[in-house]
């Protein structure tokens, strides 16, 4: 069932790879956007919103045009990062990794807004009055009890990540070894004559990591929901 071509291990492989690093890379960010829209007020917040969410609405085709136009190696950002650090993220995996992270990310936020907006505030005025600072506040009582959406926009970020093709392909092309991911493969299998049963033992794959990412995120989740209960 599984008696895959070294090329389509490579796909496998670079999959997991771009969605790990698109997850961790983005995850910093998502508990800081999470935080922002879930307990500040502040000019343009709806603003802010729509724009992290715009990946969502936009066809993946645009997010990746824009994202070219934006780091390809003549871009407005691309250009100057290709020039001065000698970074390049058009047709390279590292541009796969972005493409999935930017459309990753409004899943992740969602996730955890809403796990901070439910944190009980009178716990983080208690831990105010107690001399706690804002920063020892939030590492210590909104994070901790935030924690289950934490795990739960990492673990649907991950998948997300994981089947992207739209803004990828567009962004970094399909390069086998170095910007073909498992559905690009998919992809070129089912255009190939006799490719289908190929296409669907990674299509198999895909699905199989697809669920043990969300049974461990549902263990991780019973696990701190558990500890933050006290049960």
């Amino acid at each position: 069932m599984f008696e895959l071509s070294p090329q389509d291990w490579v796909a496998v492989q670079l999959s997991l790879r771009v969605a790990l690093v698109a997850t961790a890379v983005s995850l910093p960010l998502g508990i800081a956007a999470g935080w922002l829209l879930a307990r500040k007020d502040f000019p343009g917040k709806a603003l802010f919103n729509a724009v992290i969410y715009l990946p969502l609405v936009l066809p993946p085709v645009v997010t990746g045009y824009l994202l070219l136009l934006t780091f390809g190696k003549r871009g407005l950002i691309g250009g100057w990062l290709a020039d001065h650090l000698g970074v390049v993220f058009a047709f390279r995996w590292t541009g796969a990794a972005l493409a999935c992270g930017v459309m990753a990310f409004p899943l992740m936020v969602g996730a955890i807004r809403l796990s901070i907006e439910s944190v009980d505030r009178r716990l983080e005025d208690a831990a105010s009055t107690l001399g706690a600072s804002p920063a020892w506040r939030f590492a210590t009582v909104t994070l901790p009890l935030a924690l289950p959406g934490v795990i739960a926009g990492a673990v649907l970020a991950f998948a997300r990540a994981l089947g992207e093709f739209g803004a990828t392909i567009t962004f970094v092309s399909n390069i086998p070894g170095e910007t073909q991911t498992i559905s690009a493969a998919i992809y070129t299998l089912t255009q190939v004559p006799g490719g289908d049963w190929q296409a669907l033992h990674l299509v198999v794959i895909a699905v199989l990591i697809s669920l043990a990412a969300l049974i461990v995120s549902e263990w991780f989740g019973r696990r701190a929901g558990a500890r933050v209960h006290g049960t």
